[in-house]
């Protein structure tokens, strides 16, 4: 049998689909809300390319 771990306590989940839990890749329904939480008050960061600032129409054309 194939095994995943959950991403928040570690614990091994089946990673099969015919057994896996509702609340998969987390092992429990907790697991899962605490995940939820960590992404909602932004404990995740996905990094990226940043962009410079836009500048507005009415910047740069003072005379």
């Amino acid at each position: 049998m194939k095994y995943s771990f959950c991403p928040v306590c570690k614990k091994k989940t089946p990673a099969l689909p015919e057994v896996q839990s509702q609340y998969y890749p987390f092992c429990s329904e907790r697991c899962q809300m605490v995940d939820l939480g960590y992404w909602l008050s932004d404990g995740y960061i996905i990094e990226g390319v940043e962009e410079p600032p836009k500048h507005s129409a009415s910047e740069g054309s003072e005379t």
